[in-house]
């Protein structure tokens, strides 16, 4: 047996990977030399913004080179995070992903055409934050046991508000109607301030939505919350018990901000991006900015952010087909 082509073969593998690893490293020995974009798949003024450009700041500063946020809103955040996912893999475009653009819309739309896990690499996830059940003020319950049980004492009665289906707001809602057994109307509005508008006017009862978005609202008494979806009490709210304490048990629900690159950026990139963006998050600027959203700073590895985007993939896209969910 001829064993030369074989041999030729393999050397001409290692050949490639050799010069491969030697091009990696000399890139993220130069990185960066020239202006870093950080696409926001939102519109400008937003919350998603306003934390996207404090960050944009300190990475011009650490790095040394501009750091320029390109808003890129539509389509739900599709068109921003399809335009990362195709970019070039060299540390120079960045995603301001969130919630929605990681896991919620790859779980209800295969038009999307972007995976998460596969065409993304991990950076760094700055925060977690939490959502509120509120409900109308007018509506007669004071607790979740009692809006489950009037929930099943009258099936298909009751208005549920979210923000667009497939939206977390949305996906919360049937979770909880999977947790908790019951039955009830989404309505889909076009932002959460319509949706909170429809529980003021009670043209819906009830809704799960992100604390920045309740939190005006129900401290000004115009609305009454009935639980917190994270796995602990939250310090802003100390006497709001947990969903899983008041009654719908393994019922969690978080959202985050994070910040993702086209699949293979070098790993010096993006383990040099990672400890920068970690270190922004500890600045009492970026911290107060985050208490405002409602979030918390995180603090993960690369390789623990990615692994956290794909359980949320996974857990949102098993809901969304049980439920049947799917926007196209």
């Amino acid at each position: 047996m001829n064993l030369l082509p074989s041999i030729r073969a393999v050397a001409g593998l290692m050949c490639v990977g050799a010069i491969t690893l030697s091009s990696n490293f000399a890139q993220a020995q130069t990185y960066p030399d020239k202006v870093v974009r950080l696409v926001v798949p939102a519109g400008p003024g937003g919350p998603t913004d306003v934390l996207a450009r404090l960050i944009a700041d300190r990475l011009t500063a650490s790095l040394k080179q501009p750091v320029i946020v390109d808003n890129r809103g539509g389509a739900g955040g599709v068109i921003g995070a399809r335009s990362v996912a195709t970019a070039s893999p060299d540390g120079y475009t960045l995603l301001f992903g969130n919630t929605a653009t990681l896991a919620n819309i790859p779980a209800v739309s295969k038009s999307a055409n972007y995976d998460p896990v596969k065409n993304f690499t991990a950076v760094a996830k700055l925060t977690d934050s939490y959502q509120i059940l509120v409900v109308a003020p007018e509506f007669p319950v004071k607790s979740v046991a009692e809006l489950i049980a009037y929930a099943k004492a009258n099936p298909g009665k009751l208005n549920y508000a979210d923000v667009g289906i497939g939206n977390l707001t949305h996906l919360s809602g049937e979770l909880l109607k999977l947790k908790a057994g019951i039955d009830f109307v989404p309505v889909h509005y076009k932002s959460g301030g319509e949706a909170m508008t429809a529980l003021l006017g009670n043209q819906a009862q009830f809704a799960i939505d992100n604390v920045a978005v309740v939190r005006p609202l129900l401290q000004d008494g115009k609305l009454r919350a009935l639980a917190v979806t994270s796995k602990t009490r939250q310090p802003d709210f100390p006497d709001l018990p947990t969903m899983i304490e008041a009654g719908v048990a393994d019922y969690v629900v978080t959202s985050f901000f994070g910040v993702v690159a086209p699949a293979g950026t070098p790993l010096a990139i993006v383990q040099r991006l990672n400890a920068d963006i970690l270190a922004a998050l500890k600045t009492p600027e970026t911290q107060a900015v985050m208490a405002k959203l409602g979030a918390k700073p995180a603090n993960e590895t690369p390789e623990e952010f990615g692994a956290f985007i794909a359980a949320e993939l996974k857990r949102w896209t098993d809901i969304a087909n049980t439920a049947g969910i799917k926007i196209d």
